[in-house]
Order: C-alpha cells, then structure tokens, then sequence
C-alpha cells in the first residue's frame, strides 16, 4: 500500500486549523496500515500429538527416558509440525559428522546450477594433499566417488576418529569408485573443492542458501569453524554448531524434497539422488549410504524395524537427525558434546524407536 502524503503545509498557508486535523488523522490511518507487522512465515507450527495420531502419554515415557539417557535436546516433526519436543532446542551443540548432509545439500544446489560437475576428476581440480601427495590412480576420483565415500584415497585426515585411524585401508588398495570407506579425507576434500568451485565459503553459503530461507533461528557462521590438522592433511574439517530445532528445519526440509513453503531450496532430483543407497554397509540391518547421507532402504532389516525406509545421519553416534518420508516424519536427538560425556550405547535407538512406536494408527 502507498503512504498517502498529506499536505501539512497548508496550515502554514491559511488552510484552516479544522482541515489540518483531518488531513493528520487520515495520515495516521494510512501509517498503522502500512506499518503492521508481517506474520512470520517460517516460525515452526507446534500440535498436540493427538492431531497428528501420536500418544502422549507413549511420548511422556519417551522424555522420560531421554532425561534418564542424559540426552540435551529431542524433537519430532509431523509433516513439518513439532508434536514433541523436550530439553534445550535453543542451545547450539556441536554436530560432528552431522556437517557432512550440510555440505552434501549445497552442493545440490550448485551442482544443478552448473558450478560443480560431479564427473570431474580430483587431477582435472587440481586436487592433491601434503607429502606423500596423491598418486596418479588416485587422482582419477571423481567428486562423485568422494559423495560416496569411494575415492579410493586413503590419506591421513583431519579430525579423524581412532576408529576411523584402525580402519583406514592401505594406500593404493582400492580403485577409485570400487570400495566404500567412512573417509574423513573424502569429505573433508570436497570442502575444499566447493570452496574453490563455487568461490564461497561454506558456512556464508550455508546460512545465505538455507540457513536465511528456512528461517533457522540460532544458526550463526561465527558458531562454525574449520578444523585445521596440517601435519596430516592440507583439506581441514569444517564444523559446525547448530540447535535442535534449526536442525529439525534442515530435516523438514529434506522430508519436503526440499521445497521450504513454496521455495525450492534443494533441488528435488538431488533430494532423490543424494539419498539414494549406493553402498550397502552391513548384511543384517542393510543400512546404506548415498551422497553424504546414511540411507535405509526399502526391505532392509533397518526399515524393516521401523516400519520405513529413509535416510540419516549421525554425529558420534549420539546425535541424530532421521528423515522417514512415508511417515512425514522427523526426528532430531542432541547429546550435549561439550566437555566430556559418557556414551549412552544404544540409547538413542531405543529413545528413536519410542517416538515411533508412538503411533496410535500404524
């Protein structure tokens, strides 16, 4: 609406004092109509679980058994509605490899605008690593292989885990594309060539692309930081921080083919081909990995389970964001990280299993 601007100086001229009062009020009328607050659009919808076929009294026993578990934070998401929700959502905690769906979803975004070409090989990019420097084989990997986690490059990494340390196979033991590996390098090094493709910096674009349009509440760039470790590795690890309920929004998004209320944030056909099973990790549970992103397929022991397929991903094994999109649902678990903390085993499973087994009508 146009501010109507009224002619005060008249008054001045000789206008009488009664015109000049009206002329203000209706300046007044007009100011409240284009002054009022816009509704915001991206602040998350809160149900009671009963809306959306969930008990309440099954989700009680589950905050129950979060508190006792030592978990921080844990949401649930009907259809992008919080129907539960328990501890701090607010507080940003540290994500560990929960970092790497956030790097796989920007490269959707500027590999369907032509930035970043998923076929080019690490020697074409100009890719290499500190002495002993990559071998040419190993230059043959493509950004595909290292989305998948099989470049076959298995060079010491930044913020690698012992685990990841006693796994890690011997150099030139597997061909490019050929083996799959959980490898810190692979990651770490496609941060290096988003960065060096699309000529911005992770977390900038991470808070510009989706951070800002979906509206997180807590994210800050400040919050994140690169892990550098140059004794090992010249690609550093990129961490980052980020609430529950931000976290939550990440997920509804994927569980919207990344549509964010109207917005096509991601594009839906890499929603499809990031989350699809490209390496199957074990034979009992079958959980798969795609791009970036754990993967349980349809017939799996996993889905099996649970009732559905879909995809997650983990951080230490405590922290969890879970997308089951024949359920609409979402699932955020935060283990508070900071300082030292003692491993709740299986309790995040078994905490994720309460919440969806909270379903009145399966």
């Amino acid at each position: 609406m146009t501010k109507t601007r009224i002619p005060f100086y008249d008054y001045l001229v000789g206008t009488t004092f009664i015109l000049s009062l009206l002329s203000f009020a209706i300046f007044i009328s007009c100011s409240k109509d284009t002054t009022s607050p816009e509704i915001d659009n991206n602040q998350l919808e809160y149900v009671t679980p009963e809306e959306v076929g969930y008990s309440s009294q099954q989700l009680n026993d589950a905050k129950q058994f979060a508190e006792q578990s030592g978990y921080a934070a844990v949401m649930a998401l009907y259809d992008g509605k919080v129907f539960f929700n328990w501890g701090e959502i607010t507080k940003n905690y540290k994500c560990h490899s929960i970092r790497k769906p956030f790097l796989s979803a920007l490269y959707g975004i500027h590999v369907m605008q032509g930035n970043i070409s998923l076929d080019a090989t690490l020697a074409e990019l100009g890719i290499d690593d500190i002495p002993p420097s990559l071998t040419i084989e190993e230059k043959q990997a493509t950004v595909r292989d290292l989305l998948k986690s099989r470049s076959g490059v298995y060079h010491e990494a930044a913020a690698e885990t012992q685990e990841m340390k006693e796994l890690r196979p011997e150099r030139g033991s597997h061909p490019p594309g050929t083996f799959f590996y959980y490898n810190n390098w692979d990651f770490n090094a496609l941060g290096t060539i988003f960065e060096q493709e699309t000529g911005t910096r992770i977390f900038e674009e991470f808070k510009r692309r989706i951070a800002d349009p979906i509206g997180m509440e807590d994210f800050s760039v400040s919050n994140c930081y690169y892990q550098y470790e140059d004794s090992l590795s010249m690609h550093p690890a990129y961490s980052f921080r980020m609430s529950a309920r931000d976290m939550a929004r990440f997920g509804v998004l994927y569980q919207k083919n990344g549509n964010w209320k109207g917005t096509q944030i991601i594009p839906t056909d890499w929603i499809n081909e990031s989350t699809t099973t490209y390496s199957i990790l074990d034979s009992t549970a079958g959980v798969g990995y795609g791009y970036m992103w754990y993967t349980i397929p349809d017939g799996s022991g996993f889905a099996q389970m649970i009732g559905a397929s879909g995809f997650y991903h983990t951080g230490v094994g405590v922290h969890i964001v879970i997308v089951l999109p024949e359920l609409k649902l979402v699932l955020v678990e935060r283990y508070d990280t900071d300082g030292s903390w003692t491993d709740p085993g299986d309790a995040g499973m078994e905490l994720g299993l309460m919440i969806i087994n909270a379903r009145i009508s399966k």
